[in-house]
């Protein structure tokens, strides 16, 4: 891996992500640092020394742009979703929500990064690359929209929810939450203040740990807070009939 090339790419991908988002949080970090391993999952390394930088973990071939711009804006949505401090450690039976939400966050940015790119690439000459990088998020939202389609999301998002529940709150990035996921890059799509929702996230005891109902309640108090729209867990709310 060229390291100013792939310093670029992440650059790109930073302000892809969060160009024209507010940043709400009140926890924010104050760096970020960016390593490449050769073996385990991307991750955001939740290390003990008190520091104030996020560690983000990513696991990629060489020159792979693509990858390395979608895991590190996944991961970029769990720190702007205030997971990157030491006690951060995500659970059920909410971590498939926030999952499902930074998988969006990444997804959402990678579709601005292919259009940037092919009009302003970061390696001269490299224009087309831009649909390159449009095919691979494609290429992961039909997979996606298969899913949400066979599970029966796309039909009526509560009723997926009741029929499926132990299965949704698996933790990880499983089936279900990629599913959820195309359901939140629509809202951001259509209402893209709600992004900055994400800031508002984890600012309670429990974090992930709690009930849904509990953690869409004290999501919108948190995005009260810190005057963030509260359009997100509202809709979310709404769609699966959390009382």
């Amino acid at each position: 891996m060229l390291p100013r090339a792939a310093e670029q790419v992440v650059e790109r991908m930073r302000s892809a992500c969060l160009g024209g988002v507010r940043l709400v949080s009140d926890r924010q970090p104050t760096r970020l640092r960016v390593d490449e391993h050769t073996s385990g999952p991307p991750s955001v390394w939740l290390h003990p020394d008190g520091s104030t930088m996020a560690w983000i973990i990513v696991d990629i071939g060489e020159r792979d742009w693509s990858k390395l711009a979608y895991q590190f804006g996944h991961e970029l949505g769990h720190v702007a979703a205030n997971s990157w401090q030491a006690d951060a450690k995500p659970g059920p039976p909410c971590q498939w929500l926030e999952e499902a939400m930074v998988e969006a966050f990444s997804l959402r940015g990678l579709a601005r990064l292919a259009k940037d790119w092919k009009q302003n690439p970061p390696f001269a000459g490299d224009n087309a690359f831009g649909d390159a990088i449009a095919e691979y998020r494609e290429n992961i939202i039909r997979g996606y929209t298969a899913l949400a389609d066979s599970q029966g999301l796309v039909r009526d998002a509560a009723a997926w929810f009741a029929d499926h529940r132990s299965e949704i709150e698996m933790p990880g990035l499983n089936p279900f939450a990629q599913a959820m996921s195309m359901t939140i890059l629509a809202e951001y799509d259509r209402a893209p203040d709600c992004v900055e929702a994400l800031g508002a996230l984890n600012r309670w005891p429990g974090r992930t740990g709690i009930p849904i109902a509990e953690y869409l309640r004290r999501w919108e108090q948190s995005c009260t807070e810190v005057h963030a729209s509260p359009q997100l867990p509202l809709r979310l709310r709404e769609l699966l009939r959390t009382s």
